[in-house]
Order: structure tokens, then sequence, then C-alpha cells
């Protein structure tokens, strides 16, 4: 295949939609392993292998990739909201000028003084497929500042991934092998603590966020020869920083409870 509008009739060595290429970017090529990339919205990718798993619990059955005749499948679950929400902050409240600034308000203080915030801003996505949910804040008080709106934007961020998951292990009867993150919002450092910790499981961070577009190179060098196989893409993928689960499970749980309870009014 070449591209007749390109001047030298250049080959088009792969083809991937985004999310399927930032799965092939982060080197997910086993069954179990999954990746999240956090963007405007938040994508969740599952790699079930040779078989496609049908969700029971609102999430989609797509193809992953196809190499060498063999078809891999995958669980997807999207959040249609995740940096827009930090985006709102910015734009919408003006409490802070930049997206970069979140973190540093939202460590001011230990916790979200009990805020939760559903950013469905645009309604709620995969598990719960509710367009006619809207943004919905409980818990304010006298006491709530900016900095706890901003740490619960951040907690709703994750709990909303944490659904995806649980919905993903349903699906397939059992836990995630590995868990990989990528796009501009894992830059937040808390965010991604704040992800483990509700999780309960390691999240591992690579040097390269942009793994969309690292996964078509990783295609396209694959079909060229760049690499001569998917485990020589693995070796070329590179971890920049794990986050370990640090949150006792009472704290979690009442994390959990108020969301839920959240959730159902949004």
């Amino acid at each position: 295949m070449v591209c007749p509008g390109c001047p030298t009739a250049s080959p088009v060595s792969g083809c991937a939609g985004d999310q399927q290429a930032a799965l092939f970017g982060q080197a997910c090529f086993a069954p179990g392993d999954a990746k999240c990339t956090y963007g405007t919205g938040a994508f969740l990718l599952l790699n079930t292998g040779p078989k496609p798993v049908p969700s029971r619990n609102g999430l989609l059955t797509t193809v992953a990739w196809k190499l060498g005749g063999q078809t891999a499948y995958a669980l997807e679950g999207s959040s249609f909201v995740a940096g827009a929400a930090v985006q709102w902050l910015r734009d919408g409240l003006k409490i802070i000028r930049s997206a970069g600034e979140v973190e540093a308000l939202a460590r001011q203080v230990p916790d979200s003084g009990g805020v939760v915030f559903v950013p469905a801003l645009v309604g709620l996505g995969a598990p719960h497929w509710r367009p006619e949910a809207r943004g919905t804040i409980v818990g304010i008080t006298r006491g709530t500042t900016a900095a706890h709106l901003a740490r619960a934007t951040l907690e709703g961020i994750a709990l909303q991934i944490h659904d995806l998951v649980q919905a993903m292990v349903s699906d397939q009867g059992g836990s995630l092998s590995s868990f990989r993150v990528d796009g501009g919002a894992t830059a937040n450092d808390l965010l991604m603590q704040l992800q483990a910790d509700l999780l309960q499981k390691e999240l591992v961070r690579p040097q390269v966020f942009e793994t969309t577009a690292l996964g078509s190179a990783f295609l396209a060098g694959l079909s060229t020869g760049v690499w001569q196989s998917p485990q020589a893409i693995a070796s070329a993928w590179k971890p920049d920083r794990t986050f370990r689960p640090t949150m006792g499970e009472s704290e979690r749980q009442t994390l959990l409870t108020r969301w839920a309870k959240a959730v159902a009014l949004a």
C-alpha cells in the first residue's frame, strides 16, 4: 500500500485507531495487559488475546491489532471527561491559570474534605452509559475551598477509571496483569497516585507519554524491519515511574461509597 498524495509515494506500513495504537505503544502484548490514556477524556483498553470477550458490563469488544495473520482482541471503556474537568476549573471557574497548577492546588489539603465531584459534564460514558447525567458536586460546606474542589476533581477522574477497571475484571473473570498509563494528564503525580490507591494496583508511566504516536511508529517499524518482533519492541519500551498504592483500605472504601452515592445523583 502506498500514499498516492506523498511526493515519493511513501508506503503505508501500519494502520491503527488511536487507542489501539496506544495499547501497542505501551507494549501490552499479553492477555491481561491494560493501558489507560488520560487526555481530554480517558480511554482504557485491556488485551484479551486471540478470542473476543463479549462484555456484560457496558464495555466495547474490539480488535486490538492483526499481525502475521493473527488477530488480538481487546475490551475498551471510555470516560468522556478527564483532563476536560481540569480545563473547566481553569476556563470556567478560573481557580487555576493553567492545567499544570491543579496538582499544587490539590496538594494544599490532605483530602477533599468530603467533597465529591462527578465530572459528567457531557454525560457519563462506560460502564454507566447515561448521556442525561450532568456534572455533580456534593459535600460542600462553608469550609470548602478551591483546593478541596481541585482534589475532588482529580479523585473524580480516578474514580471513573476505577469503575471501568471493575467492569473489565468482571468481564474477563480475573485481575489485570499490568496497568500502564499515558497521555498528558499522567504528568500529574497526585492523579497517578490516587489512581494506584483506588485500584490497589501498581501503575507504570512510560518515558514517552504520547504512546499513540509511539505505537503507530512501532507498527510501521515492525512492518518495515526496524524491529523484528513484538518482543524487540517490548525491550524498547522504557518505564519512567511506578506508582504503588499507599492509601488505607478504610479511606479507600469511604471514597468509593461516597462516589457511588454521588454517581446515582448525577
